[in-house]
């Protein structure tokens, strides 16, 4: 019997990322359901973006993100508070579907409670963890297939990966390609931003996590003064994705003397405008390349964690990058805790700057990517794969 709300769905995601993804989702959710005459009852620990797509929230998770091992410390706590708060809603109100958004280890806890309390409940991961690429153990990797009834994957090799361990997965292509559907229009961007039409724009974007602050934002500023002494001419933009870091960026351009400014809300046209792109490792560098913005990626770590990674654990990947993932190769330069000097990041991000063939290069890299990263449509396609398993008749609780 339906409730008289509609069918229930919870979301589980984490990060700026996750609460971008999940909004995407949401919205095609409720376009899908629609055509189905189906109301959907939406609750997520996500963030801002998800609430305004629709989602009531139960809890709000952009502000925990972490990557590395003594970086989590700090959000062990505040994470496990959020998975007492979302219990407390499943036990409430229980879902009728959940959906998990990358963000593992808070989402393999949550599935391994919702496994033994709602059996009954299917699971749907989307934008499953990078396994694929760096897992340290299949046990994780065993976990997240056993507790996922279905499984929607966003790159083809990750496919194929959770293939291999029995999971019911279906590759629906990547949901970037549909938000940006062409190259950036710089024109209109500097336009829109008040930057003069040939001055050279780099736009540096160091972080969406407190922790990366420490860790990238001195890096990128470092980096942009080489830039500056070769380059008089040249303007930086910082982008800020929350409120919490506008400070530290602003603080950041005045200590190092950088010709530039932090931009609000318009993150999208600051990297359209750019002639160059310095950024973290992460999602960011997809977007930055469908938007075919030359880019040069960075990324640093607590040095203890980064050791544990590479001697004990043995962490070692061809690439960090989704774009040089996506296609195997090294289609955008990236500099990876060590290696992250910025005498290096400078030297590559000029060279990008002044050398067209290099930036040709780069972009044939970017069209082979697009190929990859599949057709338009993947949000529908995850909204229809998660409405056909709402609709099939799950086991019923023996009383």
């Amino acid at each position: 019997m339906e409730h008289p709300s509609g069918r229930r769905i919870f979301i589980s995601t984490g990060d700026v990322s996750g609460d971008l993804q999940g909004a995407l989702l949401i919205e095609a959710l409720r376009d899908r359901a629609c055509d189905r005459g189906i109301a959907l009852d939406i609750t997520a620990l996500g963030g801002p973006r998800m609430a305004e797509a629709g989602a009531t929230l139960v809890g709000e998770t952009t502000t925990v993100g972490s990557v590395g091992i003594f970086e989590a410390l700090p959000y062990m706590l505040p994470t496990l508070r959020l998975q007492r708060r979302a219990k407390q809603t499943l036990a409430h109100s229980p879902p009728d579907l959940v959906i998990m958004i990358d963000n593992m280890v808070p989402n393999l806890a949550l599935g391994k409670y919702l496994k033994r309390a709602y059996p009954q409940v299917p699971v749907v991961y989307y934008i499953a963890p990078q396994q694929w690429v760096w897992a340290f153990s299949t046990a994780d990797t065993e976990q997240l297939v056993a507790q996922s009834d279905r499984m929607a994957s966003i790159f083809k090799a990750e496919a194929e990966y959770y293939q291999r361990f029995g999971a019911d997965v279906t590759w629906v292509g990547h949901p970037l390609v549909d938000r940006y559907p062409a190259p950036a229009d710089q024109a209109a961007a500097r336009q829109q931003l008040g930057l003069p039409p040939d001055a050279p724009v780099v736009t540096l974007l160091p972080a969406s996590r407190r922790q990366e602050v420490k860790y990238l934002l001195p890096l990128l500023l470092q980096a942009a003064q080489i830039l500056q002494a070769r380059h008089p001419g040249v303007r930086f933009l910082l982008p800020v994705s929350s409120p919490s870091l506008r400070a530290s960026f602003e603080q950041g351009l005045a200590q190092y003397g950088l010709s530039g400014r932090v931009v609000s809300d318009q993150g999208q046209a600051a990297i359209a405008a750019a002639d160059v792109a310095i950024t973290k490792s992460g999602t960011a560098n997809l977007e930055i390349a469908l938007m075919d913005v030359p880019q040069v990626v960075a990324y640093r770590i607590n040095p203890l964690s980064a050791r544990i990674a590479h001697h004990l654990l043995k962490f070692d990947v061809p690439y960090v990058s989704p774009v040089n993932l996506v296609v195997n190769q090294p289609v955008v330069p990236e500099f990876l805790q060590w290696e992250a000097t910025p005498a290096a990041i400078a030297a590559a991000a000029s060279t990008l700057l002044q050398d067209e063939a290099a930036r040709q290069r780069m972009r044939a890299g970017y069209a082979k990517m697009r190929q990859e990263l599949g057709p338009p449509g993947a949000c529908q396609r995850t909204a229809d794969l998660v409405l056909d398993t709402l609709a099939q008749p799950q086991p019923r609780e023996l009383a």
